[in-house]
This record gives C-alpha cells, structure tokens and sequence, in this order.
C-alpha cells in the first residue's frame, strides 16, 4: 500500500532566542502546512537538523507532531543514524511515540559497502513494526544508495518506499525503472518534482512546502490526474524561489523565509549559520514577486 500521495513536508524545528525548542512556532507551521494541504509531515529530517539536537529534544518534536497531526496525514519520524544499533533503538522510540512511519537515512561518513547498508536496513526492519521510507542522499552523506539495492530493500518487510535525492537524473531514471511495481518512491529535489512524477514517483517530500505547501500540493495534485503541463508552469513559477531556498545550505535559507512570512523559526543551530546578508536581500526579492511578503 503507498503510505502517501502528493506532498510531503521535511519539516523546520524551530528554536526559540533561548535555544530551545520553540514549540509554539513549530504549531504555528504545521497549521500553515496543514492548512495548506501537505499530505504528509517529516519531523526531524534533515531539514528540522536532528544533528544537533539531543534525543530527548528529537523525541518531543515528534511526539508534538504525531499529537497535533491527530491522524488526519501520516507523521514520519527521522529515525536513522551511522550506528546501526542505535538507529534501531531510536527507530523503536519513534514507533512507541506513535510516529506512522520512519524515514531512515543510508549510514554517513563510515563509507559502508551497499550490502553494508542493505544489513543497516535489514537490522531496522527487524526492529520495527512501521513502514519505512529508506532516504538516499548522497551530497549529504557521501553514500549513494544504487538503485539494484533498493531492490534488495524492497525484499525488507517494513522497507515500504524510498525518498530518492541524489539529485542525478540518470539515477532517478534508473530507480523508476526498477523500482515500478516493487517499491514505492518520492523525489527529494523539489524542483524535481514534475518530472519525477511524469515517471512514476509517488510525490515529493518537500522542503519549499514549509513555505508553500498549497503551491506544493497543487503541483502534485495536478500531476496525479496528468496535467503535467499544467503542473510545470506552476513550478517554472516557483522554482526561482525554490532556488534560493538552496542558496546556502538547507534549512538555512528556508528559516529565514518562514521568519519574514511571520513564522519564527529562529536560527539554526551552529555549526550553520543564519542567512547572509546579501542572500537574504535575494530572498526577500523572490518571495515577493510571489506576494509571500511585500
């Protein structure tokens, strides 16, 4: 069964001027995602920067999620890790917080062979009873999960789909190929999103739908009935932005856009940085040729 269709949100955590997590924010952005039509929610993805925060901070954001979601869309929670044992424990707490499903990265900097990570993902599916969407990229990681193993992947009994962002449009291909009729896949790449849909993809798991959610959705919608023309020229409207959501490292950028549409996400935590000057006067630019902001 697909887990979802349409637009999925990699979700922003929020901090607040103190550091901590600003709970009131991140309620304030899932009624904006929610209300703007997002069919799934990501917490604690690379977007939200688990990273940098503790376990106990990783396990509220997503117990925050799951309890303001109410079952209406799918919660997600960002579970993986390089240390396989401690992924699978982590993965158990998610499950016992309710989250519908994991979203679990391939191993980072221990440069593992692909059998290596199919034996990471073999050691999660046993310690789980939730479906789990396998998360390749690769620019961020320095592993790049081939396409013949998710083959092997989608032979896991919790292994349900996969979020493809290696950004390589030859292996997005490639992966459509194999992966029809075996395993479900989204496309991590926005801008990405229509011509991964034209070719089979499930939907997007988005980091613009913080910002965009309806516009997000919209163009997932319309390539789900197969207006994929219609679908483009939304996206050839929104992806200059798009583009600027990327023109420092993410979450950088798309902090500072939720911040000047009322939003206070905060800053990220070191070692990123807030948006540089120069990049946000870009920004503000974009945002308002779309009448986000004025």
């Amino acid at each position: 069964m697909t887990l979802f269709d349409g637009c999925g949100v990699a979700l922003v955590t929020p901090f607040g001027s103190d550091g901590n997590v600003n709970f009131d924010a991140l309620e304030k952005l899932l009624e904006h995602v929610i209300s703007g039509g997002a069919d799934a929610l990501f917490a604690c993805g690379t977007t939200g920067e688990p990273s940098t925060m503790s376990q106990k901070e990783r396990e509220s954001v997503i117990s925050f999620c799951v309890k303001r979601a109410a079952g209406k869309i799918p919660v997600f929670a960002g579970s993986g890790c390089n240390n396989t044992a401690e992924a699978a424990e982590f993965s158990r707490r998610c499950e016992k917080l309710g989250a519908d499903g994991l979203l679990v990265v391939t191993p980072y900097y221990n440069k593992c062979t692909q059998n290596g990570a199919y034996l990471h993902y073999k050691a999660v599916s046993e310690a789980v009873g939730i479906p789990i969407v396998s998360y390749n990229v690769p620019t961020r990681t320095s592993f790049n999960l081939a396409p013949q193993t998710l083959l092997r992947l989608a032979e896991l009994k919790n292994v349900k789909a996969v979020k493809e962002a290696s950004g390589d449009i030859d292996q997005v291909l490639e992966a459509a190929r194999l992966l029809c009729g075996v395993l479900d896949w989204y496309i991590g790449d926005d801008s990405l999103t229509v011509p991964a849909m034209s070719i089979g993809a499930k939907g997007v798991i988005s980091v613009a739908a913080n910002v965009l959610p309806a516009q997000m959705h919209e163009i997932t919608a319309l390539c789900r009935d197969g207006k994929f023309r219609e679908a483009a020229m939304l996206g050839f409207k929104i992806n200059p932005f798009v583009k600027k959501l990327f023109c420092e490292v993410n979450p950088i950028p798309c902090k500072k856009s939720l911040e000047l549409m009322g939003i206070e996400a905060g800053a990220p935590r070191l070692p990123l940085t807030e948006l540089e000057p120069e990049h946000t006067e870009q920004l503000k630019a974009e945002m308002q040729k779309l009448g986000l902001i004025r």
